[in-house]
């Protein structure tokens, strides 16, 4: 049963077919999960009994996506890795690349195609010593966490103190990253292409749609599931 005073964020834990329909009225449902559904949808100007109806349909409709809230912290962490990290770098190397012969061919007509190149290159620069960050030091500690729970010992006492201190940091990062995102969104017109744009131009605006679309699942799963059971089974190690 979906109410109006539920969180975006347990709509989404709860039903991962709904970040489809948050993502379609640009809800955010990563950074900013924490608010309600009405009030969101305030936000966004969609009538809550008319998205409410939406996500009971899309919760009755059979769901063949993976259950993520059902993952041990290992299988979770390893979801991330082989599916979102590997995209992020892909994608950036791509992205980078058609941004550059859009901006060579369309810039001089187009000046925002500038803003977009600076805007990605910053949001590259950013993501990919966070990604670093989480695949060297916050992911393997997290899975010591998770041996050290099967074999029923105490938790592993890392130089950062807790986990808490690495995880805000990721999540202040993700906050950055979102609002990179948003600017982006922006000076694209919801990466609507204009009437001259070539299949180059219309190429990059739908890459950049879906690694927006990814990294907003890639940040979800972080924030909202990932980091909470990790500071859970941290503080029940330490007892």
């Amino acid at each position: 049963m979906i109410t109006s005073t539920m969180t975006v964020r347990d709509i989404a834990l709860q039903l991962p077919q709904s970040t489809r329909l948050f993502e379609k009225f640009k809800i955010d449902y990563c950074c900013g999960g924490n608010r309600s559904l009405d009030d969101a949808c305030t936000s966004a100007g969609i009538e809550i009994d008319q998205l409410i109806e939406m996500l009971e349909t899309a919760n009755s409709a059979q769901n063949v996506g993976r259950d993520f809230k059902n993952l041990s912290l290992p299988q979770l962490i390893g979801h991330i890795l082989e599916t979102h990290h590997v995209f992020t770098r892909e994608e950036m190397v791509r992205i980078q690349s058609l941004i550059g012969k859009v901006v060579s061919a369309h810039g001089e007509n187009h000046p925002e195609l500038q803003t977009v190149a600076t805007l990605f290159q910053q949001l590259s620069a950013d993501l990919t010593p966070h990604m670093f960050k989480e695949e060297q030091v916050l992911f393997p500690y997290m899975l010591a966490l998770a041996d050290a729970a099967s074999e029923n010992r105490m938790a592993p006492f890392p130089p950062f103190g807790t986990v808490n201190n690495p995880v805000r940091m990721m999540k202040m990062e993700h906050d950055t990253a979102g609002e990179i995102l948003r600017e982006l969104r922006g000076v694209t017109s919801d990466y609507l292409t204009p009437p001259d744009a070539c299949v180059t131009y219309k190429t990059l605006y739908t890459a950049l749609e879906a690694f927006e679309s990814d990294l907003h699942q890639h940040i979800h799963l972080e924030n909202n599931l990932l980091f909470p059971r990790a500071i859970e089974l941290e503080t029940k190690l330490r007892g």
